[in-house]
């Protein structure tokens, strides 16, 4: 900030001579100056605020005006305080060692005065602090005054934010940038004790991704958003349409000690803005309008405590050490430590009278360059000896310092100020000193004449010339907006002759062409400067020259002026001398001469006179004879041998230049470049000849021929191709055996240009697609033996032909042939039924059939006592299960069975003792369905039609009896077959339920089953619900079990409440236990009625029982006390509430096993079979939900039947269950070994097979 002036002017304006204090002896009143903050907008343009003594300006409406009401504690004049207002704007002096306080206001900066800038005045000395930054000095207001806010200040007085230590006094105060992210910022307010405010700042989101972060802080440090509740609130907004975040700060009912400073933080990604306003809460207004500084730093009491004397801390503070500070602050709950620190700081000190200087000198002076000054002081004993120093060194009489004297006043003029006289002061009387600045100011230098333009050419001397108006002043030479260097190798020259300046080129170039300019402290001048190229006269150009391979080259040109160099270049490439290259420049001849040509001599030559961009051309042909280069390939008699099907690329090296044009030709056909399997392409320096894939046409004999302007050459070069053999005819198969077969063939026709070495013999099976080699060892004979083949197993066999080349394709595959076998003898052969005149036998596929197949079986009998056996089918079954009729009643008769394919008839499988013919009484056996063995249920209105199968022998009787009594044949439908009997109800009834009883009679043999069949409906709704109580929110129901419960259990209920005003019902809960409830969250003041519906497996009660009463919820709730309960102990051992079921299963049909356990905690199920631990075996499953446990067994065997245990196990104990699983149906040998079944299960559970039919 440029140091304040104190400015004495003339009439007419002009300034004049600066003098010392007049020498009456007045002390001059001293100024305090009260500045305010420029807003952002000067900051970040880089202004400095810039003090005025005009009365009161009027702002902008770009720049509010900011101003702060300040008041000065005022001194004790004769005993007694004596409070002085401050206006703002306007100074006033005080009488008799009164203080004067001055407010600037910077509103805008003026444009600076050449009148006011010349003067030099005294000025205040400036503190330290404020070296480097804008002081404030800012004093409480009344409670009745309207502070106007000031923009980014953050050391308000009245802020009970956190402040800063007192070691953070000292430092600059940080001005904050200009806003990048809010568009509108929260202002300062005022606002009575108890009212509302509502602080507001938005932020514009058209180029944010998501929403930005904000963060309001009140003082420095205190983060509001954990301080939101009955006085503050926070609150967000977003405009789809505007694309603007609203956020809100709501004050509710502020007290006094809200008043303070507050920012307002917004952060997105890496951008960052903020925002401080101040909010000030005023007290009732009072009588009195007095301004009492103190009472800005009077700690504040309780209002019940208006007895206790007041403290004065300002006193406390004035009389204590500095590090005292924030303890006493800490102490009288002073928050804003910095304010109060910075006040103690502008109060004025009262300083001690001077016993030697009546009047000192003032803190600074100000001069411009070349003019005088006059330092005074006034002794006030004139007899002492004054010396005067400057920077420390004592300043003899000269003319230059001029000391003189006028009564008491000493006087040191100081004549053609300098830069040199710009220091520090001081005059010594005695033991006293006192000290002072004095300022130089450089006047602008300017520009008298400026710089011409310059036009010229290349090699001229380049003089730029300027005038300044002062000798010896710095200037500085631009070219193109960049600083020309003047170093010892730099191309310009500076010089300076009295107030002429100087650029010097003396050699100029192209380059040199732009604008120069000449910049001073007062004003700048241009020019332009532009550099030309001599002009060129060509008398005789290049020409283009076409030269033998390995002949001299010598190229030559003529220009004007003669003693411009210049430079060749061949294809954009500089040319520099050799050995081999020479180059020659006499007068205006420039020649470029080659000793022998070579190819990559050839091109674009050019000569470039040096300094000119004219240049001279010409083009250079190098011509060299075509020619084949054979010698290269290294290939016997020039005879390329090339196998059949690869592809071949012949490439010749050839010659010649400019490159000749190549013709490929086999016989007389031409081979072309466009060709698809065979192409001839010519690049560079080499011909090739492709065939992507040779054939046997391919080969003979291919000429080259080589033509361009120098000369033709031709070559020829032979192809030989060869090949594979073609494969043999398809081979014969005149003999096969039960493994073996005998196969001949005829050689192939075409050998591959090369002799057969031999052949291999492959086979495979007919339907399958993998063939197999027999032979690694080539066959010279044609024919062959294969052996080890499968019996029924379809066969097929091809030949291939060896040469040197390779192999060859196969031939065609033989025509089919199988070795065949007969299958063994089938198994298990038992009867199955006998009746009086029929025999029903059964029995297992053989255990070996062979790939043959099985065509079918065939069924023999005779009457024992006889060899005669009897075929009884005429045509062969596929059934294992066969009935011989047309028996005599009475009779034994012997069975026996063969199995039939296409190699014959199997040995016969016998029934080992005779068979009586004659029917046997089977003891009936009622086969209940699983499903069956638990309540069968049923929705009302539903069908039932239920299958229970039975056996028995004759036909068994089958009667139903419903709770003991025959069933009426109107409301059931029975229908009974040889094997099930079917009940029927087509629709069913609540009267339908119950235990019905099945009972199966085979003469005096009887079997019985029980099904028990549930019809449910859905349930009636509860018999009576009634309010418990009513307290707070909430509302206890109570209700009795519904009269009618649909002949299911009830599974839960489901409860509504409805206001009493809309009769709207609302559910609050469903699926509920208990008959009793307690409702929550009900609306204060509103009343309320309650229904509950009843539920089971169906569904819901159609209808509701609903309360009689209303309860009402009261706005003030009542506190009930509510009686401890102990918890209760729901830890249970495992107990089985279901157990295993003895179970049928039939083979190939997945089975399951269920039981359910209730245990806590929760226990471990474990599934055994026999004893044994089932653990990662795919063939069972297991699953437990809800307390249910399943055991899946997938395709169960015969094998899988035994004894299943389920084990439940906890802390507590343990359980388990048991059942046996029976597995019906099973396999043979055969299927078994197939599905992969180890052979010790095999074998028992063959044993365990053979065992059952001997029972039986």
């Amino acid at each position: 900030m440029p140091e304040p002036t104190k400015k004495d002017e003339m009439p007419n304006g002009q300034p004049e001579e600066s003098v010392a204090p007049d020498s009456n002896g007045a002390l001059p009143l001293p100024e305090i100056s009260l500045e305010v903050s420029p807003p952002p907008e000067a900051v970040a343009e880089g202004k400095e605020p810039v003090e005025t003594d005009v009365k009161k300006p009027e702002p902008t409406e770009h720049e509010p005006l900011q101003a702060v009401m300040a008041q000065e504690q005022s001194r004790t004049v004769n005993g007694s305080n004596q409070p002085q207002p401050i206006g703002v704007g306007v100074k006033e002096q005080a009488e008799s060692g009164n203080s004067t306080v001055k407010e600037e206001v910077p509103c805008s900066q003026p444009p600076p005065d050449d009148d006011d800038t010349a003067a030099t005045t005294p000025s205040p000395t400036p503190q330290a602090e404020e070296a480097n930054s804008i002081k404030k000095l800012s004093i409480d207001l009344p409670n009745d005054s309207v502070p106007v806010p000031a923009m980014g200040r953050k050391d308000s007085v009245w802020s009970l934010g956190e402040g800063q230590g007192p070691e953070d006094l000292d430092k600059p105060i940080d001005t904050p940038p200009l806003s990048t992210l809010l568009i509108e910022r929260p202002q300062s307010a005022t606002i009575p004790v108890g009212g509302d405010i509502t602080f507001v700042a938005k932020v514009e989101a058209k180029d944010l991704l998501r929403k930005p972060t904000i963060k309001w802080f009140k003082g420095k440090w205190m983060d509001l958003a954990s301080k939101t509740g009955k006085h503050l609130q926070l609150k967000e907004t977003f405009d789809r349409f505007t694309k603007i975040h609203t956020f809100e700060m709501h004050i509710i009912k502020a007290k006094d000690n809200y008043s303070g400073n507050y920012r307002c933080e917004v952060n997105y990604k890496d951008k960052f803005d903020s925002c401080s306003f101040d909010l000030e809460v005023k007290e009732a207004e009072q009588g009195s309008q007095n301004i009492d500084i103190r009472s800005a730093f009077k700690r504040r009491e309780p209002k019940q405590q208006d007895e206790t004397p007041e403290i004065d801390v300002w006193e406390i503070l004035k009389n204590a050490r500095p590090d005292q500070y924030e303890k006493i602050a800490f102490m009288y709950g002073i928050t804003d430590l910095r304010g109060l620190l910075r006040r103690m700081k502008k109060i004025p000190k009262e300083e001690k009278k001077s016993e030697a200087f009546a009047k000192k000198l003032e803190p600074a002076y100000q001069v411009d360059k070349g003019g005088k000054i006059r330092l005074v002081v006034d002794l006030a004993d004139p007899t002492v000896e004054l010396k005067w120093y400057k920077n420390g060194q004592e300043i003899r009489p000269s003319p230059k310092y001029i000391f003189e004297h006028k009564g008491t006043q000493r006087i040191m003029v100081i004549n053609n100020c300098s830069v040199n006289d710009d220091a520090a002061y001081s005059v010594a009387a005695g033991d006293e000193k006192c000290t002072t600045e004095l300022f130089v100011k450089e006047l602008p230098i300017k520009i008298i004449k400026g710089i011409e333009p310059v036009k010229t050419t290349v090699n001229e001397r380049i003089e730029l010339e300027c005038e300044v108006s002062e000798e010896g002043a710095q200037v500085k030479w631009m070219k193109n907006g960049v600083e020309v260097p003047t170093g010892v190798r730099s191309r310009y020259r500076v010089k300076c002759e009295g107030t002429k300046h100087f650029l010097v080129i003396d050699d100029a170039s192209r380059e040199d062409t732009g604008t120069y300019s000449v910049m001073a402290s007062g004003g700048t001048s241009e020019a332009h400067v532009q550099v030309d190229l001599k002009p060129l006269k060509v008398y005789q150009d290049l020409q283009d020259m076409t030269v033998m391979l390995g002949q001299p080259i010598k190229l030559h040109c003529e220009i004007y002026p003669g003693n411009v160099p210049g430079r060749w270049y061949r294809n954009g490439q500089l040319i520099q001398p050799s050995d081999r290259v020479n180059i020659i420049h006499r007068n205006k001849v420039h020649r470029l001469e080659i000793a022998t040509s070579s190819l990559h001599d050839a091109g674009d030559y050019t000569f470039v006179p040096e300094g000119y961009s004219q240049s001279l051309s010409a083009k250079l042909h190098i011509i060299d004879p075509p020619r084949v280069h054979l010698d290269s390939l290294n290939f016997p008699d020039n005879t390329v041998t090339i196998v059949a099907g690869t592809k071949l690329r012949l490439e010749i090296p050839i010659s010649g230049e400019p490159a000749p044009r190549v013709v490929w030709m086999k016989g007389e056909r031409v081979i072309l470049e466009s060709g698809h399997r065979v192409r001839a392409e010519t690049y560079g320096d080499q011909t090739s000849l492709t065939i992507e894939v040779t054939e046997r046409e391919d080969t003979g004999n291919y000429k080259i021929v080589l033509q361009n302007e120098a000369g033709e050459d031709t070559a020829s070069v032979k192809i030989k191709v060869v090949d594979i053999p073609d494969p043999p005819e398809a081979p014969l198969v005149p003999v096969v055996g039960g493994d073996w077969c005998s196969m001949t063939w005829e050689p192939p026709k075409y050998d591959g240009s090369s002799p057969i070495l031999g052949y291999f013999i492959e086979r495979k099976k007919k339907q399958s697609s993998r063939w197999m080699r027999l032979n690694f060892d080539l066959i010279k004979e044609t024919s062959f033996e294969p052996k080890k083949m499968i019996e029924g197993v379809p066969y097929e066999v091809r030949v291939f032909a060896v040469n040197t080349i390779g192999v060859s394709k196969p031939s065609e595959p033989s025509k089919a042939f199988v070795p065949l076998a007969v299958t063994s003898e089938p198994t298990m052969l038992v009867v199955d039924d006998v009746t009086d005149n029929t025999v029903t036998v059964k029995w297992r596929p053989p255990e070996t059939i062979g790939a043959a197949g099985l065509d079918g079986y065939l069924v023999e009998y005779s009457i024992e006592g006889t060899n005669d056996w009897v075929v009884s089918n005429k045509e062969l079954t596929e059934k294992t299960k066969y009935t011989i009729t047309g028996l005599t009643p009475g009779s034994k008769i012997l069975v026996r069975v063969r199995a039939i394919n296409a190699a014959g008839a199997s040995a016969p499988r016998n029934i080992q003792h005779s068979i009586l013919v004659k029917e046997v009484i089977e003891p009936p056996k009622i086969r209940v369905p699983r499903h069956l063995k638990q309540t069968y249920t049923r929705r009302v209105g539903e069908a039932v039609n239920l299958v229970v199968p039975f056996m028995g022998k004759p036909r068994p009787k089958v009667t139903w009896l419903k709770e003991g009594k025959p069933i009426e044949p109107t409301h059931v439908s029975i229908r009974n077959t040889d094997c099930d009997s079917i009940i029927f109800i087509r629709k069913a009834e609540r009267s339908h339920s119950g235990k019905y009883e099945m009972t199966v009679q085979v003469e005096n043999h009887v079997d019985t089953a029980i099904i028990d069949i549930q019809i449910v409906d859905l349930p009636g709704p509860p018999q009576c619900v009634t309010i418990e109580d009513v307290w707070g929110g909430n509302v206890a129901l109570v209700w009795t079990l519904p009269k009618d419960n649909g002949n299911a259990p009830i599974t839960g209920y489901t409860i509504q409440k409805a206001d009493k005003k809309t009769m709207e019902w609302y559910t609050c809960i469903e699926h509920y236990h208990r008959t009793c409830i307690t409702i929550t969250e009900l609306v204060v003041g509103n009343e309320y009625f309650f229904r509950v519906f009843a539920e089971n497996m169906c569904g819901l009660s159609e209808t509701a029982t609903q309360t009689k009463k209303s309860a009402l919820i009261v706005k003030e709730g009542l506190q009930i006390k509510t009686q401890d309960y102990n918890d209760h102990d729901f830890k249970e051992a495992p107990k089985f509430t279901q157990p295993l079921i003895n179970t049928f299963a039939i083979a190939g049909y997945n089975a399951t096993l269920n039981c359910s356990v209730r245990a806590n905690p929760r226990p471990k199920v474990i599934w055994m079979k026999n004893k044994i631990a089932i653990i990662d075996d795919p063939r069972y499953r297991m699953f437990s939900n809800q307390g249910v446990c399943t055991l899946e067994i997938r395709k169960p065997s015969p094998y899988d039947g035994g004894m299943y245990t389920c084990k439940a196990i906890n802390d507590l104990g343990e359980a388990q269950v048991d059942c046996k699983l029976e597995v019906k149906g099973g396999f043979t040998f055969f299927e078994l070994m197939q599905r992969g079944v180890p052979l010790h299960l095999i074998d028992k559970y063959m044993n365990e097979t053979k065992i059952v039919e001997q029972e039986k």
